[in-house]
């Protein structure tokens, strides 16, 4: 143990915290970016176009900038735990590689639609890319997830040599709990964007479209996570322990419900502002609730954060860099953010 440590909580534990703390950022920012695309596919009424512009010019300033805290968790994770990072990587080779395919292929559709097409049918089509990719990216990314709760990742990456491809390579993401929460994911970041862009969209017409989509993705949440929750004793039966044995977990669980609700008044009541904390709190919640009811396991079912960990002089070494980086980063981007937030109003 290291200066770092206090108690039970060292390092190691710290590092995955900003991992997970990473993850955050990118799903309240990045993840309502997956949203934008999900309304721009389903863009539909007399306003359509506009509907599309309005996402688009919200996603424009700062989409590429929200792939800085995906790239700072990957750079960690595989930084301070390379053996599960190892293990996930092989294990799930083909969501993630598609999942990566699909973020490169909506932000290049992105562009090429909004600066590089010239004809109406060429920006069609690159639209149909970029808003199909949106929505394929969640629901991977949210299988991924799912898989790696349910502990079948790592009882597959131990039996690699021994099982058959699909058994190891096919059948531990797509089965019933990570689809489950690869629908949770899709619906929670639709519900973030719809949301967001009752705040920022210019018109109050334009406002009322993205309100009820907001009011609609958040019983299809609803009906997403009631899904998940029935599938959780067969599928994740290390989730299933934390919510039967954990104190907290109705806490949590309490906690979470009351923020969703709050953001379902908010919006009813056109109170925008707060319908957007509301509804970034019940998704952050969502995500460290997972995290809890994983820990200690980095990959379960034998790899704890602890014993996955990397050498205590590498973690100190990457906890000082990201101390420093932190520097630099947090401003820029809150800069960012301020700038092009001050743009709109005018």
């Amino acid at each position: 143990m290291t200066a770092l440590s206090v108690g039970a909580f060292g390092p190691p534990e710290l590092v995955a915290a900003l991992v997970l703390v990473a993850l955050n950022a990118y799903v309240l920012m990045g993840g309502a970016d997956f949203g934008g695309g999900v309304w721009d596919l389903l863009a539909s009424g007399p306003r359509r176009d506009e509907q599309r512009e309005a996402i688009a010019s919200v996603i424009a300033p700062i989409w590429e900038a929200n792939h800085v805290w995906l790239i700072i968790a990957v750079v960690v994770a595989f930084t301070a735990f390379p053996a599960p990072f190892a293990a996930v990587l092989t294990v799930l080779h083909i969501p993630v590689a598609l999942m990566l395919i699909g973020i490169v292929l909506r932000g290049s559709a992105f562009v090429f639609r909004r600066y590089g097409s010239r004809s109406g049918e060429a920006r069609k089509r690159w639209g149909r890319t970029f808003a199909i990719a949106s929505t394929i990216s969640p629901l991977l990314l949210g299988a991924i997830i799912g898989a790696v709760a349910t502990g079948a990742v790592g009882a597959a990456h131990e039996s690699v040599s021994t099982s058959s491809f699909v058994d190891v390579f096919v059948a531990s993401w797509l089965a019933p709990f990570p689809v489950s929460i690869g629908l949770l994911t899709l619906t929670l970041f639709a519900q973030l964007a719809a949301t967001y862009l009752t705040v920022s969209a210019p018109t109050a017409v334009l406002r009322e479209d993205f309100r009820s989509r907001a009011l609609g993705s958040a019983v299809a949440v609803l009906l997403a996570a009631a899904a998940t929750l029935l599938l959780i004793p067969a599928g994740a039966p290390f989730m299933r322990v934390w919510l039967l044995a954990a104190p907290w977990s109705l806490v949590l669980f309490a906690g979470t419900g009351a923020v969703a609700l709050a953001a379902v008044v908010a919006l009813w009541r056109r109170s925008f502002v707060f319908a957007r904390a509301a509804v970034a709190a019940e998704v952050s919640l969502i995500l460290w609730g997972w995290a809890a009811a994983q820990y200690p396991y980095v990959l379960p079912p034998s790899m704890t954060i602890r014993a996955a960990a990397a050498p205590a002089g590498t973690l100190d070494f990457l906890l000082w860099a990201l101390a420093g980086g932190a520097l630099i980063l947090v401003p820029s981007l809150a800069y960012l953010l301020r700038t092009f937030a001050a743009q709109e109003r005018q």
